[in-house]
């Protein structure tokens, strides 16, 4: 990557600085507009497009202590989610930012660590209010509505905290109406209900507009966090159990509201839709995906009645880069691709049913499984080595030919890497060899033809041989999908096979990895929602929920500092209370500053404004209404009154049905906002080069600052 630095003041805190500069690399990831960036590579000057937090880090220098514990946390996310990872690597640097301002102010570590885990605890549960939960989505499936009946409405902008113009505001009341008719009123164990997340858009008037697709663009965000921890020194930042319930002050209790009827997402298309977050081509393909395992499992079971569940291990991808995106699609089967020299095997057997044989090894003669003792002390003494290797690997393939043509084998699956002399002499014998298969699609093929893996070639004896398999071309004509590797695609079927492949295609070679990254993200973002049962409303109402309980959380500490100590903390030594009671305002406050900035920074990056100040502005604005009410749900409750008592006046289209709503997982966003927290805090309490005390006067200039390389 072309060569960044930013200047790092020794007499701060080392460790924050750093993970605020590598989470400054990431901001224009944030939200569902992401602007893409070219990493050049110095050495080769080779260059590649990127859009994800993932990728950026990849081309980043993290060797320092600090960008290893970066790279894990933002690793760990994305091994496990797949997605929250921008979310993670912003509010590392906002947490970071608002750390270093703690201790600028003589903050105690121990009370920055212990009031912004007890705040980020206290956010998780007023936000479970905001849960949708998702029941008997294949029991009411509806076959009529299909997918691109929604998603011609773009959904990619924060609507509710976007200023509309004056010709948009028909879109907006169309909006409003929807929401208002199926509001989400779900109340967590408090009984604090919260509704939709479409809400504190500013009051003008009304202009008539035919175009009504753009109300809910963009709107995404729904980061949550429902799971309390304790920051553990560990490298994988590993949580207990054992960890002590936080109670709320007792003045936010008293702002309890009634429990309102409950909404519930039932339908699979729009479920997709709601998570696409604008993403509309690559959910359209995850969504198509589930259907055809779906009808494979009814097909399988005779009937429909067993509980189905979205197993995402059986999907897997394609990519054919060079190829226009129509081409792009969803197959049943395993979709792959082989070298052009294998053109006249599979015109050879995509006419007939052929056996299988399945190495979950490698298929090679030097290849011993793992535990294999080589014997000891024997030597070989041949005049040639060479001839020596080549002897005893074309003696090696001939043998493994011969096991083929024994138990006429014409498909062989190998896990692992395959001999080229082998694949030559399959080549020529009408035999076809594919290397490097998934272990998932090795159990698939295994079930569906009833064929046993085994470790070698030798091992094969006619238990272990599959029947029944279909190989062909995965389009008429293959020489129209030869990739610039020269490679062909090939699909690879039976009967009752429970394998989905998607086909990713894309012009650009240089956007093929961009796009297969926000398929698997779309595809876990629906594989959680359907796991958990439940989503969270999307639009931004989660952080705005955060920041005003945290500011009212400040404002009652700072009025009730005794009271308020003895509400969040037990058993603590009279120093220890008095301390918190002191600093727990301040910290809260700059917890707080965190979400702000979150918001202000999304609402920037969808280029609805001209700053992040003026974002920013308009956030507080509400914020500040928010607050001065002192019930921020009842303040979002009223502003839906407001709006709806002028929307059902209004003589609107009846297809509100078909604007989709935006929906969030809640697990990878509550891991999200967890993990960011405790690497923030676990280098905060690790780092050993803060510098404190008189050593200050002792730096000169010079030393003063550093240059941290990107």
């Amino acid at each position: 990557m072309v060569m960044a630095c930013r200047v790092v003041n020794k007499r701060r805190h080392m460790g924050l600085q750093q993970l605020s500069s590598f989470a400054e690399t990431g901001r224009t990831f944030l939200g569902p507009l992401k602007s893409s960036k070219f990493i050049i590579d110095e050495e080769c000057h080779e260059s590649v497009l990127i859009s994800s937090t993932v990728r950026l880090l990849e081309s980043l220098d993290l060797t320092s202590a600090v960008g290893q514990l970066l790279n894990e946390a933002v690793q760990a996310q994305n091994n496990t989610y797949r997605t929250g990872i921008s979310t993670l690597l912003f509010l590392v640097g906002a947490w970071s930012s608002a750390v270093e301002e703690c201790l600028h102010l003589g903050v105690p570590i121990s009370i920055i660590v212990s009031v912004m885990s007890e705040g980020l605890n206290f956010c998780s549960e007023e936000v479970v209010s905001l849960h949708v939960p998702v029941h008997n989505i294949f029991d009411c499936m509806d076959s009529t509505k299909t997918f691109s009946q929604l998603e011609t409405f773009s959904v990619s902008l924060c609507p509710f905290l976007q200023v509309p113009s004056d010709t948009d505001l028909i879109e907006e009341e169309h909006a409003l109406k929807d929401v208002a008719s199926q509001t989400l009123t779900i109340s967590n164990l408090s009984g604090r209900p919260l509704k939709s997340s479409e809400l504190f858009k500013p009051q003008t008037k009304v202009e008539a507009d035919k175009n009504t697709s753009r109300t809910l663009k963009n709107s995404l965000l729904a980061d949550t966090c429902c799971r309390q921890s304790i920051l553990i020194h560990s490298r994988h930042f590993n949580r207990t159990d054992n960890t002590e319930e936080v109670s709320k002050p007792d003045g936010f209790q008293e702002h309890v509201t009634a429990t309102h009827k409950t909404y519930r997402c039932n339908d699979l298309v729009e479920l997709a839709v709601g998570l696409s977050h604008g993403d509309h081509s690559s959910m359209k393909l995850v969504e198509e995906a589930v259907q055809l395992q779906y009808q494979n499992a009814c097909v399988q079971q005779g009937n429909c009645t067993k509980p189905f569940m979205f197993d995402i291990s059986r999907i897997f991808t394609c990519c054919l880069p060079g190829l226009p995106e129509t081409s792009s699609c969803v197959c049943p089967g395993y979709i792959t691709v082989v070298s052009v020299s294998n053109n006249p095997v599979i015109k050879e057997l995509q006419n007939q049913p052929v056996r299988i044989v399945l190495i979950e090894g490698d298929l090679t003669e030097n290849y011993r499984h793992l535990g294999f003792n080589k014997s000891a002390n024997i030597k070989t003494v041949l005049d040639s080595m060479q001839l020596q290797e080549d002897s005893s690997e074309e003696l090696w393939a001939n043998h493994v030919l011969q096991v083929l043509i024994q138990f006429k084998v014409n498909l062989v699956l190998v896990q692992g890497n395959v001999s080229e002399r082998l694949i030559e002499k399959c080549i020529n014998s009408k035999r076809l060899v594919i290397g490097s298969v998934n272990g998932s699609v090795m159990q698939a093929f295994a079930e569906a033809a009833g064929a046993v893996q085994v470790a070698y070639i030798t091992q094969v004896n006619e238990d272990c041989v599959g029947n029944g398999v279909c190989v062909t071309f995965w389009r008429s004509s293959p020489l129209d999908v030869v990739d610039r590797n020269n490679r062909i695609a090939i699909l690879l079927k039976t009967e009752g096979i429970n394998l989905v492949t998607a086909v990713l295609t894309n012009p650009v070679t240089a956007q093929m990895q961009t796009k297969e990254d926000r398929f698997w993200t779309c595809a876990y973002r629906l594989y959680y929602a359907l796991k958990e049962e439940k989503v969270f409303l999307g639009g931004g109402a989660v952080e705005f929920l955060c920041l005003s309980c945290l500011q009212i959380l400040a404002e009652q500490s700072l009025k009730k500092e005794n009271h308020a100590c003895s509400g969040w903390l037990h058993n603590t030594s009279s120093w220890l209370a008095s301390s918190l009671a002191i600093y727990r305002p301040t910290v809260l406050k700059f917890l707080a500053n965190g979400w702000q900035k979150y918001l202000s920074t999304l609402l920037y990056n969808t280029a609805n404004y001209s700053s992040e100040f003026e974002a920013s502005t308009y956030i507080q604005h509400h914020l500040q209404n928010a607050t001065d009410s002192g019930f921020p749900s009842s303040y979002i409750l009223n502003e839906y009154s407001k709006l709806n008592s002028r929307i059902f006046n209004s003589d609107i289209s009846n297809k509100l049905e078909q604007i989709p709503r935006v929906y969030d997982v809640v697990t990878p966003k509550i891991e999200a906002w967890r993990r960011a927290l405790d690497l923030v805090l676990l280098v905060l309490q690790t780092d050993s080069e803060i510098i404190t005390g008189h050593g200050h006067t002792q730096l000169n200039s010079q030393e003063l600052t550093d240059f941290l390389f990107l």
